[in-house]
């Protein structure tokens, strides 16, 4: 007979909940009726609701130089420490951005990891993620590093189709590597691989158990990060298992006994869900939610790091200490100081982010910002609204234009009245009285401004804005 004690939890009566075994089955469960592979995954719901419970604190760790750089040409040592150096900034006094995870394989991961550790940061603090090897439990533990992450894929796509491995084969090897950590006096921070597809009640939930078993027999804490490797997560209500991210978070916690702070999210972006997926882990019970800068990861990449920091301001009304203008900065470094091709549309970073194209839009713009721009952008991101030029923008709308594209200081900003922006508006007339639909794009006017301002391109040049 099931016992009924007060929750610490919830300060609620409860009924002990069953305590599930693994279920070692013989052949591999991959849940067919709903990953037909064939066609498009379903989304089954059962329409069982589990209770929102956000914890007090909750935080954003980063994966940029670990999945991050699966997707993307290797970031170099000193790459990796500018961008460190800005994650600490963004950060705040208060670490929002709590961790951030390095690989230790290469002399290049190994120089910058430990470079980072030199600045003395408290945040993000620096983990790793490693094999499940000894060797890699002590090189780890030699650098200084207090926490480590695992790879302990949980669904039988891995178990027996990836790794020839049964359910108790595979819990067992588990088992034995994170014991093997916390004998070498690590915090084991376990990835569950592929969540989203696996028995949730006939392996995640044991295995769950068994790892907090031994956190209590060592007393030191073992953090699990629930992945949803393949973007499959839903975060609808009533959503059933293995896809619901509510159901995933509340099961951990309820049946397995993971406390919030033991709790994080890991999400892909294969089905436009990613952001939305991490808010609803936190909403339900996960502390923390790991992203990585502009999204750059494995496929579709991962939870984007600069949506969770809006995220968090959002559910929160404060950035709590965090520097949001640091995301600009980042942004511009990773475009301009290791080539990558950023989406122009991407929200917060894209270079049209906050960009009216629409005639009509860009009419209201001017008279009043807060029209068609989704917040201060300039005041909270370093980024000012935009308006792309057309036979609507006028004169003003031209200098606008070069003002805001350049982010010109108030002594340099350029006036309708000047000459070369009365050359460029005759320009733009002849266009579209010879037909033009489309906006005029920024390398056009850039042209123009070569064309029609030589001097003032030369400023810019010395300025380093051209």
């Amino acid at each position: 007979m099931a016992d009924i004690n007060i929750s610490k939890r919830t300060n609620l009566l409860e009924q002990d909940p069953y305590e599930y075994e693994l279920h070692n089955v013989e052949s591999p469960e991959l849940f067919r009726d709903m990953f037909p592979y064939t066609e498009v995954p379903k989304i089954a719901f059962n329409y069982r609701r589990v209770p929102e419970n956000m914890p007090e604190d909750v935080y954003i760790t980063d994966t940029t130089f670990r999945d991050g750089q699966q997707a993307r040409a290797p970031y170099t040592t000193k790459q990796m420490v500018d961008i460190y150096k800005m994650l600490h900034r963004l950060s705040g006094k208060n670490g929002i951005v709590r961790q951030t995870e390095f690989f230790v394989y290469s002399k290049k991961d190994r120089d910058a990891l430990e470079q980072c550790m030199d600045l003395g940061y408290e945040f993000p603090e620096i983990t790793t993620w490693i094999r499940a090897s000894k060797s890699d439990f002590q090189l780890v533990k030699d650098l200084g590093i207090k926490e480590t992450g695992i790879l302990v894929s949980c669904s039988d796509y891995h178990i027996y189709k990836k790794m020839n491995l049964t359910r108790k084969e595979a819990m067992e090897q588990y088992l034995g590597v994170v014991y093997d950590a916390l004998s070498a006096g690590l915090r084991p921070r376990c990835h569950f691989e592929d969540i989203t597809r696996a028995d949730f009640y006939g392996f995640v939930v044991p295995f769950a158990s068994a790892l907090m078993k031994l956190s209590k027999e060592f007393g030191i804490p073992i953090k699990i990060r629930a992945c949803d490797t393949m973007g499959y997560g839903v975060p609808f209500p009533g959503v059933a298992l293995p896809r619901s991210v509510s159901g995933i978070i509340y099961g951990l916690q309820h049946y397995s006994g993971v406390p919030c702070e033991m709790l994080e999210w890991h999400g892909h972006n294969d089905f436009y869900k990613g952001v939305v997926n991490a808010t609803t882990a936190w909403m339900y019970g996960a502390q923390a939610v790991n992203c990585s800068l502009l999204g750059i990861g494995e496929r579709t990449g991962n939870v984007p790091l600069e949506a969770m920091v809006f995220e968090y301001a959002s559910l929160k009304g404060t950035f709590n200490g965090m520097n949001p203008e640091v995301i600009t900065e980042i942004a511009d470094y990773i475009v301009n100081e290791t080539g990558y091709d950023l989406s122009p549309m991407t929200p917060f970073v894209g270079k049209h982010f906050n960009l009216t194209r629409a005639g009509i839009h860009a009419d209201g713009l001017l008279k009043d910002q807060e029209i068609y721009n989704i917040f201060d952008t300039e005041k909270i991101l370093n980024r000012p609204a935009m308006v792309a030029v057309s036979n609507l923008s006028g004169l003003a709308g031209i200098a606008y234009w070069v003002n805001t594209y350049y982010r010109l200081p108030d002594d340099m900003k350029v006036n309708k009245r000047d000459e070369f922006i009365v050359k460029m508006k005759e320009w733009i007339d002849e266009q579209y009285d010879e037909g033009r639909q489309t906006v005029i794009g920024d390398e056009e006017l850039e042209e123009l401004l070569d064309v029609y301002a030589p001097d003032f391109v030369q400023k810019l040049k010395q300025m380093g804005k051209r």
